[in-house]
């Protein structure tokens, strides 16, 4: 790994650039997003900046369920982002759909449009809790610097052993 690789990882880690995205919630888990980018609970001081545009970030915080007409919206701005690049989904609806599950007009969980690196439990969760994804997603971000890439977290599909039954005799 040359110097200037070793740096940008370094910059990546010590100030994480997050972007932004509602797709589709009821702004519940936006103001307290907006709440932890305040000076009470100022993430700036771990070195978390918020970008408008998903092209400079490497965090997507996504919050509220995803509608079927802000799915492609949505996988297009995690597309636009470079790699090596996280995603957490907040809150309930993030997770689940929360109280939109299984709407006509909702995909329900984000995971189910893209991958994602850490879920925030909670309706809306509080700005510390913000914080700790963010600072959970430091922490991923490490190890997959460690293990060359995000592969190694990926699951393996399980393995089923399979039984060979005896055919049954046919008696007449």
């Amino acid at each position: 790994m040359g110097l200037s690789q070793r740096l940008v990882n370094w910059a990546r880690i010590k100030s994480p650039w997050i972007t932004l995205f509602n797709s589709g919630a009821c702004n519940a888990c936006d103001i307290e997003v907006i709440a932890a980018l305040t000076p009470r609970f100022d993430v700036e001081r771990f070195g978390i900046l918020a970008q408008g545009s998903p092209r400079h970030a490497d965090i997507l915080i996504v919050t509220g369920p995803v509608t079927k007409k802000q799915a492609p919206r949505l996988r297009r701005i995690w597309e636009q982002m470079p790699e090596p690049k996280y995603v957490i989904a907040m809150g309930a609806c993030g997770a689940s759909g929360g109280v939109f599950r299984g709407l006509y007009h909702v995909v329900d969980g984000v995971e189910n449009v893209i991958p994602v690196d850490v879920f925030v439990a909670g309706c809306p969760p509080r700005p510390d809790e913000i914080i700790n994804a963010v600072v959970a997603c430091l922490g991923l971000v490490k190890e997959d610097l460690a293990h060359g890439g995000k592969e190694w977290r990926q699951k393996k599909p399980t393995v089923i052993p399979r039984v060979e039954t005896p055919p049954k005799e046919v008696t007449a």
